[in-house]
Parts: C-alpha cells; structure tokens; sequence
C-alpha cells in the first residue's frame, strides 16, 4: 500500500496536499524534514541507522526519516523497525510507497506551526515545576492516558518538561522533543481530563515557548490539521501555520 495513493482522514489525498515538499535531494526550509534534521541535531546521540535511513532509540520515541525518500532508502528502514515495534514517518518519508516487509497503518495531516514572534508568558497562572526522572513514571501515566502523541519510558529525556501537580497528582505537563540548530519543538502536552478548560496547558506552553526563545530557538510544533480547536488555541499562544505535512506509521507487514 502506497501512503501517497490514499486519503488522510477526509483530508486530499497526501500527493495534492503537500505540494510545498521537494522530492529531491535539497528540502526547502529544515522543519520540511524535521525528524531527519533532529537525529543529526539534538537526538545525534540516540540515533541509529546510516547514511540512508536512521531512527530514534526505541525507547525514546518511533521517529524515522530517510535522507531523501528513495526506494533503496526506505529499504534500508527494515532493519530498524523490530517486530512489535511502528515506526513515525513526516514529511517526503510518509508520501513514499513503504519498502516490502512493512505497511502503513495510520496516516494523518499535521499542521506545523511556529512561534516567531516573542511569546507573552503572561502574568499570574498555577504553580509549576521542573520535571525529571522521579516524575517520568507519572509523565508516562498521563501520556498514556490523554495520548498527546508518541511518549514512552525515556520520552521525558529528549528535554526539559515541566508540570502541575494538584494533591501530588501529575496532572498537566508540556515539554520539548524535536531538537535541530535554531529550532526546537514543544510536544508531550496534555491535561488530565478532570482538569481541562483551566488554562493550564497554554500556560505550561508559554513557559516552555519562552525558554526556547531566551535560548536562540524558534519554538515549533505539530497538530492534527484537522483539530480545528486546538490550531485555534494554539495561534492565541502566538502560534502560526506554516506548512501542512503528511505523517505516515509504518509496521512490519
């Protein structure tokens, strides 16, 4: 099955809708190939493959890319997707016919946004704190619970993540993932259901958003393109669209 040929929960088939994406050798903006950009940035040091194809520790996350998108390319992701195991492909990766041995089983549109403007952190909001590996068990629950988006045992390593906490509960955390020169990404956010409509999210990301920028780094992220709500919340934060990219989920067949 071709993740180019089918059509992406109501949305235009991928191949119209992503026009923007080079097929060669050169992409047009870093964030066109994020995952690629980050496992020879930020994730250097927890990436495995070669040349061809490379994917994050699978204990961190199943991001994937290759370096273009060509056949031999994705051949060369077999080895490094175990059986059990999916992994996450963006961009000119979800648009190419997956290799013998392994198919798409999920594919999406995601609506890439960036902060480049300063974000307002704004005046009095819940108390915070720093989260870490005493917290990771707690951050795992939530993610699993609220689903945010891939989060496993080391996710809460790929960068700072902070949280609330009500009683001792976790209940509200936000943090980095994707990580490549000038930008860096804000993901893992989520709020416990007893707990939404508070704010608490927009102000974990404000904070987050904020300690990218004092860094030199242009906060980005990545939403379902057709979560209308959350884009919305997100562009109140300061957030706006830059590109649409297909995302596809690939599993051994």
């Amino acid at each position: 099955m071709s993740a180019k040929a089918g059509a992406v929960d109501d949305q235009p088939p991928l191949g119209d809708a992503a026009p923007h994406i080079e097929q060669g050798a050169n992409a047009i903006h870093p964030l066109d190939t994020p995952i690629w950009n980050s496992l020879h940035g930020g994730w250097a040091s927890l990436a495995q493959g070669d040349a061809q194809a490379i994917r994050l520790d699978r204990d961190h996350g199943p991001f994937a890319a290759t370096a273009h998108g060509l056949p031999t390319e994705m051949t060369a992701l077999a080895p490094l997707l175990p059986p059990g195991d999916e992994l996450w492909l963006l961009g000119r990766d979800a648009l190419a016919a997956p290799p013998p041995g392994m198919q798409v089983v999920r594919t999406a549109m995601l609506a890439q946004m960036v902060a480049d403007r300063p974000v307002k952190i704004g005046g009095s909001g819940p108390d915070w704190q720093e989260l870490g590996e005493a917290d990771a068990p707690d951050m795992l629950d939530l993610a699993l619970l609220t689903r945010p988006g891939p989060f496993r045992a080391r996710t809460h390593r790929l960068g700072r993540f902070i949280g609330v906490r009500e009683q001792g509960r976790l209940i509200a955390m936000a943090g980095e993932r994707m990580r490549m020169p000038g930008f860096a990404e804000i993901s893992g956010v989520c709020t416990h259901p007893d707990h939404r409509g508070q704010g608490l999210a927009g102000h974990l990301m404000r904070r987050i958003a904020g300690h990218m920028q004092d860094r030199g780094e242009t906060p980005f992220l990545h939403a379902y393109a057709s979560h209308d709500r959350t884009i919305a919340l997100y562009r109140s934060l300061g957030f706006a669209v830059r590109a649409q990219l297909p995302m596809a989920v690939l599993s051994k067949a």
